[in-house]
């Protein structure tokens, strides 16, 4: 993705991995607007990037409000002409509680964020980028815990709301049209507002962003930070193809219930089909 002279819409964007994708950004050439809830925390963050000579605006929003998402895509509108990315960045923590005892009603507020905010801003942006064809960039902010769970236990509503964003941008890269760029970012361990657990070890945001902002550029998918993951992911599906080995290991023509092959089969005779129609 080019940054100079776009305009980035960050939510989440005042603090922490947002903030600091917001200094990359705009340090190369980006227009930077950022959106939470709290005003005051906002005016601080489009203080100090201006101080770096960063153009930086902010809008007071809520994720979890769909109309609040639309009213952030028409500010970027009115105040820049476009928005040319936006970077699904807000989320929250939530209680860390056990899935046995959790209070449900904590788990849904933590979706609402999370999730749904996610989809809310996927959608509202899309959508524009779709209509307009022109290039344009989704950026979504996953978790180390869309791979694996990491915290032995705990953190549930967490844990699997990250993992259903990683399948919704899964789907959502096989969907888009080409005019828009796609990114899932993958932090481990950072130090941020987010995080229960702040000790030395925690990745400092900066470094994070400026690990992630050149993959960016380049255009990857997966935008990964923190090397040790590939070996919790190794230790989740070595015991999934283990399973697999033992009790459904390959055979003779199991490709047939594969449903992606299936599907182009279908879609291949559905094509030769209507060519024969086209000769009649």
């Amino acid at each position: 993705m080019e940054f100079e002279g776009k305009t980035a819409v960050i939510t989440g964007g005042a603090t922490g991995i947002g903030f600091a994708l917001a200094k990359q950004m705009g340090g190369a050439g980006s227009r930077i607007i950022i959106s939470e809830p709290r005003e005051n925390r906002l005016a601080g963050a489009v203080e100090a990037l201006t101080e770096l000579g960063i153009d930086a605006r902010y809008f007071v929003g809520d994720v979890t409000d769909p109309a609040s998402v639309e009213a952030l895509a028409d500010f970027a509108l009115a105040e820049n002409g476009r928005a040319d990315i936006i970077v699904n960045n807000a989320g929250i923590g939530g209680d860390r509680d056990f899935v046995l005892d959790m209070d449900l009603a904590k788990a849904r507020a933590l979706y609402e964020v999370n999730f749904w905010g996610v989809w809310h801003g996927i959608q509202s942006f899309g959508r524009r980028f779709r209509e307009d064809g022109k290039p344009s960039a989704i950026y979504t902010t996953a978790s180390e815990n869309s791979l694996f769970n990491a915290l032995p236990q705990t953190g549930g509503a967490y844990v699997s709301g990250k993992q259903g964003v990683l399948g919704l941008m899964d789907v959502l890269r096989r969907e888009a049209p080409d005019n828009i760029e796609l990114g899932v970012i993958i932090p481990g361990w950072v130090k941020s507002e987010l995080s229960e657990l702040q000790a030395d070890e925690a990745m400092d945001t900066d470094e994070f962003a400026a690990r992630i902002f050149p993959q960016m550029q380049a255009g990857e998918y997966y935008l990964v930070s923190h090397p040790y993951n590939v070996v919790r992911m190794k230790e989740r599906w070595d015991e999934v193809y283990a399973a697999f080995h033992k009790y459904a290991p390959r055979e003779e023509g199991d490709d047939e219930s594969d449903v992606q092959l299936w599907f182009q089969r279908m879609m291949a005779a559905r094509q030769k089909a209507g060519e024969e129609r086209a000769k009649d």
